[in-house]
């Protein structure tokens, strides 16, 4: 998606800015990272990581600061950097497959995808319906025998708003087992972590979130995982974990953890950006980085993922649809 230059061009701060070869420009503060919500969550967690990898690599110049800009699940940060900062050329704001629902369900008013431009994706987590471990569900089977036979008996939990991404995939995953979702507990809290502490206190009985989030509660042999939305089976610690298409529902959910840019900035800082992240990923620290932050090999930068972007905004228009969230 080619857009004119801005006039504002990056040589107008060519005196503040450290400008190599296409890389985008910034004054003398350096580059920010805007997290859209508070610290300790997935978009703080995007853009820290990264933060440290781009300084440590000595691609920014100066400081990469971080942030946090909650609101409206990341609506706040998206209107900021539409309507007041469209042209800066020093500015990422982190991203994932919550920021596209909430943009395909209108949930941020007039604005649309296509007010900002995507820069690119550097890992991904997948996600997992987990129980407590003495639930009497061994399998994804039992515990869709025993929906069916009463959906209001199970009570979801998960960190993301209602209509948002954790209570997405049991929407979907319900619909495609043949569960009416209006019938569908779901019960949603500021975070991961409380949602699981829900479930370990006997007040739900499943949990919706991310792999990463159970990782430390599986391993202590508290929660047990009944099934990844991962395309293949994950390795390591869930390797013997089955995913939804195995037990014959056609659902994955990919995490994937990425940024956007204001969209008034001109073609060369935009490919300044794809440039530094593509270095970003060849780099062993953010290999590193990403095996500590227990994310997935997850790739796409540039048009591809622009591409990518615009193509899962109409699909979660369609299953929006599908399960009645919006008309």
């Amino acid at each position: 998606m080619s857009r004119a230059p801005h006039p504002r061009s990056l040589l107008a701060v060519a005196g503040l800015s450290l400008v190599l070869g296409c890389e985008p420009a910034a004054d003398i503060r350096g580059w920010e990272c805007l997290a859209p919500a508070n610290a300790g969550g997935g978009w703080d967690l995007t853009c820290r990581a990264v933060g440290q990898v781009l300084q440590q690599l000595e691609l920014a110049p100066g400081l990469v600061r971080t942030t946090n800009l909650p609101g409206a699940g990341g609506g706040v940060a998206y209107a900021r950097t539409v309507a007041q900062r469209s042209d800066d050329t020093g500015l990422l704001v982190a991203a994932s497959p919550s920021t596209v629902l909430r943009l395909a369900q209108g949930q941020y008013g007039s604005l649309t995808e296509t007010d900002v431009r995507w820069v690119g994706a550097l890992g991904a987590e997948y996600g997992v319906l987990a129980v407590a471990a003495d639930a009497p569900w061994q399998t994804l089977d039992d515990l869709l025998a025993a929906w069916r036979a009463d959906p209001a008996s199970l009570v979801v939990s998960g960190g993301s708003a209602v209509a948002g991404q954790d209570h997405m995939k049991v929407l979907l995953l319900a619909h495609r087992a043949g569960i009416d979702p209006r019938r569908i507990r779901y019960v949603p809290f500021d975070g991961g972590g409380e949602a699981m502490t829900a479930l370990l206190g006997g007040f739900v009985q499943l949990f919706s979130g991310e792999a990463s989030e159970v990782e430390g509660q599986v391993e202590a042999g508290r929660l047990r995982v009944l099934v990844s939305l991962s395309p293949e089976r994950m390795r390591g610690l869930f390797a013997d974990v089955p995913t939804a298409r195995e037990s014959g529902i056609d659902l994955t959910w990919v995490t994937w953890r990425g940024f956007y840019v204001p969209g008034g900035i001109g073609d060369e800082a935009y490919d300044g950006w794809v440039d530094v992240l593509r270095q970003v990923e060849a780099s062993e620290a953010w290999e590193e980085a990403r095996r500590i932050n227990r994310l997935q090999p997850f790739f796409m930068v540039g048009p591809e993922f622009e591409a990518f972007v615009m193509s899962q905004v109409a699909d979660f228009r369609a299953m929006s649809r599908e399960i009645g969230l919006i008309p």
